[in-house]
């Protein structure tokens, strides 16, 4: 498998192409991994240095790799965050050029726009960009539930709310829909939950909850979702084995008390997920 990974990266720390790509290597997936900004380290520590690639630079990367002949060898092209209204377009007309060498190419598009604690955290125009223009034209989206209301305008928190709210979206393009950070009331106490939805079903997975804010670890889920649902196709395997390996990636660092991801040190867990959450159906 071979998947075009159009997002950020940083030198110190793991988020964007530097949370996604050494955990879909360690699964034997070849990533082509295409940078929007090179900083020193993720916003979120509230200072960084390095330079925000524009999007002609970045169209020209992808049109270097389209001159080696390649885009017919790429399964997926996936997408996350998305710094400048500008980039839009580059990954829309790369995704174009990808289904044109292949087909049989899927589009995954992580729809990063806040979360519910934080509200949105991007620009205002990138939310409307994305449920508008860039979410209709991707196969797979794996949206938290905050980001899930917003591209549908709804507020999802019951599991019935929040499937109906899957099946809105999916009526606009994707076919594919995992669901991540599910909070709904009568879950049991201190767990998270994941739900993924295809055409075959719909399916949750729950985990404890972990008391840590961890930078990335959506960007890895996105990354081994996809490239699980693209190698086997079945959507509830894909999501026992993220729910599995980014549990222990999580809780390896929480238990480690440092800030950043604990990536290289948590590789087992994606290339042998233990499976040690049960995933069930509820369509």
């Amino acid at each position: 498998m071979k998947i075009l990974s159009i997002q950020s990266a940083v030198a110190y720390g793991h988020v964007g192409n530097s949370a996604a790509v050494f955990p879909l290597q360690r699964i034997g997936v070849e990533v082509l991994p295409v940078y929007t900004v090179a900083f020193s380290n993720h916003t979120g520590y509230g200072s960084w240095r390095g330079p925000m690639l524009s999007p002609d630079d970045v169209r020209e990367i992808i049109v270097g790799i389209e001159e080696r002949g390649v885009l017919g060898q790429i399964d997926v092209v996936l997408s996350g965050y998305q710094g400048g209204e500008g980039i839009a377009d580059v990954i829309l007309d790369a995704v174009a050029r990808v289904k044109a060498a292949n087909p049989d190419a899927l589009y995954a598009c992580d729809p990063v726009m806040g979360n519910a604690k934080s509200g949105c955290f991007v620009a205002p125009a990138i939310p409307v960009l994305l449920r508008d223009r860039v979410v209709p034209a991707a196969d797979i989206i794996t949206p938290n539930q905050f980001e899930l209301g917003f591209l549908t305008d709804t507020q999802p928190d019951t599991l019935e709310s929040t499937v109906e709210a899957v099946d809105l979206v999916r009526a606009t393009g994707p076919r594919v829909v995992l669901v991540t950070s599910v909070e709904r009331p009568d879950r049991e106490a201190d767990t998270i939950e994941m739900l993924a939805v295809d055409q075959t079903g719909a399916w949750i997975v729950q985990t404890p909850l972990l008391p840590m804010k961890a930078n990335g670890s959506g960007d890895v889920t996105a990354a081994l979702f996809t490239a699980h649902y693209r190698r086997s196709g079945d959507a509830a395997d894909a999501l026992a084995r993220t729910a599995s390996s980014v549990f222990d990636l999580l809780e390896r660092t929480h238990l480690s008390g440092e800030r950043e991801l604990q990536l290289v040190e948590s590789q087992e867990a994606y290339a042998h997920p233990r499976m040690q959450f049960g995933v069930r159906r509820v369509r």
